[in-house]
């Protein structure tokens, strides 16, 4: 058994990630701001794997407050963290010198800065052999082809690419391996809002079903790495 937390659960990749995990022997909190998609999330857990332990945590990564509202409920779900999966994101599709100086900060305050938030907020509950799972991305991904509108997200996504490097080093000490998976095109209304005509032969499912078997086993062989997932980019 493992006690997971994971962040984006409400819809896409993140829900389905979660609901990959609820179907084995897990304990699960799952983290989203919306309380509507994470009710559904849980429904649809229970529905597939009655005995499932899955809770729900609204929160808002950016703004909500980690030592008096988050950290407290993940103790009393979870009391200690086996793995974190750092899922949440946004997306803005605007040409360069249209994005605004804003739209920049809020994509890394919600790519970037709220993962921060969260791997230092739980590190005090994870033990030795603990693994975090970052959520990248290939516009990220350096030599990647990369696509115009994109270019502040793909920027948010490469300032986790390296934290993840950079915090390998850091979290040795403590024996917690940290991995980041660089994902490809998955049908998800984030792809959609990226490449509207485009279809992912990748379902959101699958692409879950597939971080779920990573964060399970990936320490085993992996830290401090940014792998690629894609079919295609997109």
């Amino acid at each position: 058994m493992a006690n997971i937390v994971i962040t984006g659960a409400s819809r896409g990749i993140g829900f389905e990630t979660a609901l990959a995990l609820a179907t084995s022997d897990n304990r699960i909190a799952a983290i989203a701001r919306s309380k509507d998609g994470l009710d559904t999330l849980r429904e649809t857990a229970i529905r597939h794997s009655p005995g499932c332990i899955l809770h729900t945590l609204p929160f808002d990564l950016v703004h909500g407050d980690y030592r008096e509202n988050l950290l407290p409920s993940i103790h009393e779900k979870l009391g200690q963290v086996d793995i974190l999966i750092n899922n949440a994101g946004a997306l803005v599709n605007k040409p360069f010198e249209d994005t605004s100086a804003a739209e920049f900060t809020e994509l890394l305050q919600h790519n970037f800065i709220g993962h921060v938030n969260m791997i230092q907020s739980l590190i005090p509950l994870m033990p030795p052999g603990s693994h975090i799972v970052n959520i990248g991305s290939m516009g990220g991904f350096q030599g990647s082809v990369k696509f115009s509108g994109l270019t502040a997200y793909s920027a948010s996504k490469a300032a986790l690419h390296a934290l993840t490097e950079c915090l390998a080093g850091e979290l040795a000490d403590k024996a917690i391996k940290i991995n980041c998976l660089a994902l490809g095109s998955a049908q998800t209304e984030m792809l959609a809002k990226a490449f509207p005509t485009y279809k992912s032969p990748i379902t959101a499912a699958e692409m879950g079903g597939y971080i779920a078997g990573f964060a399970m086993t990936g320490h085993q062989f992996f830290n401090g790495k940014v792998l690629p997932v894609a079919v295609t980019t997109p």
